[in-house]
C-alpha cells in the first residue's frame, strides 16, 4: 500500500506538470494561429491508451510515462516529420510565423512551469504555513551517522554555525554545507566550542546519495508502533520509552536512542530485560525481550516532532506570494550552484543524479497534501530548469536556434536542425538511461548489502 501511495503521488504530480507544460506551448501557438496537430500526456509509440480528435487537434494519453508533447505543424521536433517540412510552408505552420512568435511559443512551457512552481510554493505557505525546527530547539544535540562520526562529530554535539554563519533551521544543515561550499562547521561539546573541518571529499559525499542521513536531533527511544508480526508484541507497546537495558545483571541507563543502539549491539541475538516508562510510571515487561541478530527489537522510534518544538510561520496571501517567489528563487539558485559544483568536480554526477526512483523517493508513504504540493512545486522548477538548458530537442535548444536566427537573420538549415534533433535525442535518452540506471544500481547495491553489522 505504501508503494501504491508513493506511485500514485508521482504519477499525479508528473501528469499535472506535463499537461500544464504542454499547455504552455499550446496556448500561444493557437493564439498566433498555429495549428497544433497533437496534444499528448505521456508518449505513444505504436499505440495510444486514449485519443480523441477535437477540431484540428488530436488529444490523447500515451502508454510511456516519460513526459508528454504537443506536435506543432511545420516544426522540426522529436516526431522528425520531414515529409511535412518538404512541402511549401503554409500560413498556419510554425515555420511561417515571425521569429518572435516562435520564441514565445517555445518559451511557453518553461514559463508555465516557473510560474507554477512559484505559485505552489506560495499556496503551501498561505494554507499550511512554514514549519521548521529551529536549531536552538535541538537542546540535547545531535545523533550522528557513521559518516558524521568519521568527520569528527559525536553524539550530543550541538551545531552552532556553518562557515561562521549561524544555523537557523536544523534540517537545513546539509544544504548549508553543500551549497555554500563550507570548509568548516562550529559545534559545542561539553561547554567548549570546537571547529570541525569539512574536506572536499566529505563535501562530495554529503552531496551524493552515499550519505542518506548525516545527523538527527538526539531523542529518547520512545516506541512509535509494534508491528503485528513482532515477536515481542504484547510485551512492549506504542508509547513505551525505554530507560534501562539489563543483561546478566549489568544495567545500562538509557536516555537517548543512540545509547540503546550502542548497548543493544553488544547483545545481538540475545534476550535482555527492559525497563520502560509507560504512562509516566516505571514498568518492566514480564519476560525478557528478544533482540535480533542486529541488536534490534524491530520497532520504529517516534520522530523528533514528538519531543522537539517546531515553529510554524503563518503567511497572509500578500506575504505568501513574495515569500513563495523567494523560496523558488533560492531553490533554483541552489540547483545552479549544484550544477556548478558538479562541473568543478566537487560533486560526482554518478552519485548525485537520479531517475524516477529518486523522484519517487521524495514523496512520503502517506498522502499529505502539503508535502504533495511542495514536492510538485520543486519538480515544476526542476522541469523548467532542465528544459531551458540549451540542448537540442529540449525547449532550450529550440530557443538557442531561434536566438541565432534573430541575430543572424536566417534560420539554420533543415538538415542541420534534423541532425541536431537526433543528437539531442541521443543525449536526452542517454541521460534518462544513465539516471535511472544509477537508481537501479543503488537499489541492487542496497539489497545486496549486509542487513547489519553487530
Amino acid at each position: 500500500m505504501e508503494y501504491l501511495i508513493i506511485a500514485s503521488q508521482l504519477i499525479l504530480s508528473l501528469s499535472i506538470l506535463v499537461v500544464l507544460h504542454e499547455w504552455g506551448h499550446f496556448f500561444p501557438a493557437r493564439l498566433f494561429g498555429t495549428r497544433v496537430e497533437k496534444f499528448y500526456l505521456f508518449f505513444n509509440p505504436w499505440f495510444s491508451l486514449f485519443k480523441k480528435k477535437i477540431g484540428e487537434t488530436e488529444y490523447g494519453i500515451g502508454w510511456l510515462p516519460l513526459g508528454g508533447y504537443v506536435k506543432i505543424a511545420g516544426m522540426m521536433d522529436e516526431s522528425f516529420d520531414k515529409d511535412q517540412l518538404a512541402e511549401e510552408p503554409q500560413p498556419w505552420e510554425f515555420r511561417s510565423k515571425p521569429a518572435w512568435q516562435r520564441l514565445i511559443i517555445m518559451l511557453g512551457g518553461v514559463t508555465v512551469n516557473f510560474i507554477l512552481g512559484f505559485l505552489l510554493f506560495a499556496m503551501v505557505l498561505f494554507i499550511w504555513g512554514e514549519k521548521y525546527l529551529p536549531n536552538a530547539n535541538v537542546k540535547d544535540g545531535i545523533q550522528v551517522s557513521k559518516f558524521a562520526e568519521e568527520m569528527g562529530l559525536q553524539n550530543g554535539d550541538k551545531i552552532i554555525s556553518v562557515a561562521g554563519q549561524p544555523l537557523d533551521n536544523f534540517h537545513g544543515l546539509r544544504a548549508e554545507i553543500i551549497f555554500n561550499e563550507a570548509e568548516n562547521m562550529q559545534i559545542e561539546r561539553n561547554g567548549q566550542k570546537i571547529d570541525i573541518p569539512i574536506s572536499t571529499e566529505n563535501a562530495q559525499k554529503m552531496a551524493s546519495n552515499e550519505v542518506r542521513i548525516f545527523a538527527l536531533p538526539r531523542m529518547p527511544f520512545t516506541i512509535a508502533e509494534v508491528p503485528e508480526d513482532n515477536t515481542n508484541k504484547g510485551l512492549i507497546k506504542a508509547g513505551d520509552q525505554i530507560v534501562k537495558v539489563i543483561h546478566n545483571g549489568d544495567t545500562t541507563n538509557i536516555d537517548y536512542l543512540d545509547q540503546f543502539q550502542k548497548t543493544a549491539k553488544q547483545y545481538c541475538g540475545e534476550a535482555v530485560t527492559l525497563q520502560v516508562l509507560r504512562d509516566g510510571k516505571l514498568w518492566e515487561p514480564q519476560q525478557p525481550i528478544q533482540l535480533d541478530t542486529c541488536g534490534r527489537i524491530g520497532v520504529p522510534p517516534m520522530g523528533d516532532s514528538n519531543f522537539l518544538e517546531y515553529n510554524t510561520r503563518e503567511y497572509s496571501l500578500a506575504e505568501a506570494l513574495p515569500a513563495g517567489f523567494n523560496k523558488g528563487c533560492k531553490f533554483l539558485a541552489d540547483n545552479i550552484k549544484g550544477f556548478a559544483l558538479m562541473f568543478k568536480g566537487k560533486i560526482k554526477a554518478s552519485e548525485s543524479l537520479g531517475g524516477f526512483g529518486t523522484i519517487a523517493s521524495l514523496f512520503p508513504s502517506t498522502w499529505q497534501w502539503s508535502q504533495f504540493w511542495k514536492i510538485t512545486a520543486i519538480l515544476s522548477l526542476i522541469l523548467a530548469f532542465m528544459n531551458i538548458l540549451p540542448i537540442p530537442l529540449l525547449d532550450g535548444g529550440h530557443v538557442m536556434f531561434l536566438l541565432y536566427e534573430m541575430v543572424v537573420g536566417r534560420p539554420p538549415s533543415d538538415k542541420f536542425m534534423e541532425v541536431s534533433q537526433y543528437i539531442g535525442l541521443v543525449l536526452v535518452f542517454g541521460l534518462l538511461i544513465y539516471a535511472n540506471g544509477m537508481d537501479a544500481w543503488r537499489a541492487y547495491s542496497d539489497s545486496g548489502a549486509p542487513a547489519c553489522i553487530c
